[in-house]
């Protein structure tokens, strides 16, 4: 409808309940005593007294504000023009000597909040009484019954459009919040009916089939609490965004909020809270630069590809030999960054030709390598894999970011390299030992990111169980009592990029990965987040540790032997220094039996590099 159009028609309603208004407030004061003389002197001040009265309306912006989305700070003007024009009507009486009775107009104060206000709010009172409540009072409810975590603002918007949008197919039931003062009260008729130790039982006696955390702004620690509480229940468990993703949305947040509201993920119940990312360091170093990165299609290239793009770098080189990972993240890049010169290229980095070509063609500046053999058990199996793609393909591109005057080179290292048990772990080793020798000979910057297991990524845990779940079971877990240290590929790859910005040459970063995890309570958590029972719909299945594998993992930060960055969780391992002819000699050595003689293979290793216990060649790495 054209505004002026609307606006004279809120003229004239308003205008008709004025003087609708004044006639209740004249026959609620006289009654039946009512006569024909208080009838003229209306007649006579009507015209003058609805002038006036819109006159105030408008002066208080009545005819202004969307009523749709109106609020306390309306109702506030709204009673402020009703007061303002029956009180000026009142004066004018007083100083006319008119003889009218000057409580019609006190009288007339209330009924125009009420026929005003109604003739603004009645849409939103009328959903918020919802009549789909009504219709369903009658017939049975097929609504998801909605338990609320945390009666905060987040909440009480999940809460208003549960009630008003009806295609949600939603009924809240209740919040849980662990303020005292707000349990025993009401938010728009919805009870706080107690803490988060109580969610269990409050979702059973009210046959909750949903539960959603709406608590942006609590930290991670505290969500897995909450988390582990809403286990215990059946329920589907959702969550909102955390407060980081509120402050960076420019759009409307009950948006963000119903749309961006998802299911409970692995990442959830490590209770890590998010890495704080010093943006202005890793802009400074990665903003203009040309970054390349091997392995671009793992789980760790991919990652850092998406992180880099953000920080608009001139161009990034992605090299993979998979072509099913470029593809991926070609896709997603594309998408999320179209004007980003980005290029994907098929090569294996045992292709010296094939990089020194790339390397000439492409000039990187900086270059993170991340193409590496990370599967243990394989590793064992053909060791002389490890050496030419772990080592060998290593030092390809060490050198070349050397003859080919690259700033900074960037090693994703493990934490299998301290005090290696395998051979995997071992080839990881030599190359740190590399990076260190090669950053004393040379002008290109060489470092090294140490860190463990990473929580979702190819080959890990987290998909294996997810497929036994999907399976029907069993889930395989070596050992009930066995722990392992994780960390999330976000935040591992955020704290790579911090390090390499701070980084000065011949470092070894550590990141810490923070307190140890069950791995058997972690595949209790999948089970039920996929909707299951352990040990009832989804058998967890004891298979034994394997030859080489530890129980505990050793703790990968020894803050004795290391010191402490600006970065809380980022650590340097103390230098030490390498022969480099020495080094390069047995490379050398490996390098001509690789292809022959498997045992020579492992017996140059345990030389370069000791293996803890002492049967590498026997050891059947488990799935951890």
């Amino acid at each position: 409808m054209d505004k002026k159009l609307k606006n004279v028609l809120a003229f004239i309603l308003d205008a008709i309940l004025i003087n609708i208004s004044i006639m209740v407030a004249y026959y609620l004061r006289f009654g039946r005593n009512l006569t024909f003389s208080y009838f003229l002197v209306y007649l006579y001040m009507s015209p003058f007294v609805t002038i006036g009265k819109i006159m105030v309306l408008y002066y208080f912006g009545m005819y202004k504000n969307i009523w749709k989305y109106a609020g306390v700070d309306e109702i506030v003007d709204l009673f402020m023009a009703a007061a303002v024009s029956n009180g000026l009507v009142i004066i004018a009486i007083y100083m006319g000597r008119l003889m009218v009775p000057r409580s019609i107009y006190a009288i007339a104060f209330f009924i125009d909040l009420f026929l005003l206000g109604l003739s603004r709010f009645g849409t939103k009172i009328f959903k918020r009484v919802n009549i789909y409540d009504i219709v369903y009072f009658f017939k049975k409810d097929k609504r998801k019954r909605v338990m609320i975590v945390g009666a905060g603002e987040a909440g009480s918007i999940l809460l208003q459009e549960y009630k008003n949008n009806k295609d949600l197919n939603m009924k809240p039931v209740c919040f849980i919040d662990d303020d005292p003062k707000k349990i025993g009260n009401r938010i728009r008729g919805i009870p706080v009916v107690g803490s988060s130790k109580d969610i269990a039982g409050y979702a059973i006696s009210n046959d909750i089939d949903e539960i959603v955390i709406a608590i942006p702004s609590a930290n991670n620690q505290d969500i897995k609490r909450i988390i582990e509480e809403c286990n215990k229940t059946r329920c589907t468990i959702k969550i909102v965004p955390d407060i980081r993703d509120i402050r960076e949305f420019q759009g409307d947040i009950k948006e963000l909020l119903i749309k961006k509201i998802r299911n409970i993920d692995v990442n959830d119940l490590l209770g890590r809270d998010k890495v704080k990312l010093d943006q202005n360091i890793v802009s400074k170093y990665l903003n203009g630069k040309r970054v390349l990165i091997t392995g671009g299609g793992g789980s760790i290239g991919s990652e850092l590809a998406r992180h880099i793009a953000r920080f608009n770098p001139s161009s990034l080189i992605l090299v993979d030999i998979s072509e099913n990972g470029l593809f991926d993240i070609q896709n997603e890049i594309c998408y999320d960054y179209p004007n980003l010169d980005v290029s994907y290229i098929i090569g294996s980095v045992r292709d010296r030709e094939r990089m020194g070509s790339i390397f000439v063609e492409y000039k990187p500046e900086i270059v993170f390598h991340a193409a590496a053999h990370k599967h243990v058990t394989f590793m064992e199996d053909a060791p002389g894999e490890a050496v030419k793609n772990n080592v060998l393909g290593t030092l390809n591109i060490v050198k070349l970011c050397d003859e080919c005057d690259v700033k900074k080179f960037v090693l994703i290292s493990t934490d299998k390299a301290v005090n290696p048990a395998n051979i995997m772990g071992a080839s990881k080793r030599i190359c740190e030992m590399m990076v260190q020798a090669y950053n004393s000979i040379s002008s290109t910057e060489y470092v090294a990111v140490r860190f463990g297991n990473v929580l979702g990524s190819n080959g890990s845990v987290i998909p294996l169980f997810k497929k036994q779940i999907e399976r029907g079971g069993p889930v395989t877990v070596t050992h009930p009592e066995v722990i392992r240290y994780f960390m999330t590929v976000s935040e591992a790859v955020q704290l790579v990029l911090e390090s390499a910005a701070m980084a000065k040459g011949g470092e070894i970063f550590v990141l810490d990965m923070g307190e140890p995890v069950s791995i058997d309570k972690l595949a209790r958590d999948l089970i039920k987040l996929s909707g299951f029972e352990p040990d009832k719909d989804i058998e967890i299945k004891y298979i034994g540790l394997r030859p080489g594998e530890k129980l505990f993992e050793e703790l990968l930060i020894n803050k004795s032997k290391m010191r402490k960055t600006c970065n809380e969780k980022i650590y340097v391992e103390k230098s030490m220094e390498y022969d480099i002819n020495e080094l390069m000699k047995y490379i050398k050595k490996m390098e001509q039996v690789a292809d022959v003689d498997n045992e020579k293979v492992i017996s140059l290793i345990k030389e370069l590099v000791p293996i803890s216990n002492g049967q590498a060649e026997k050891q059947k790495a488990g799935v951890v």
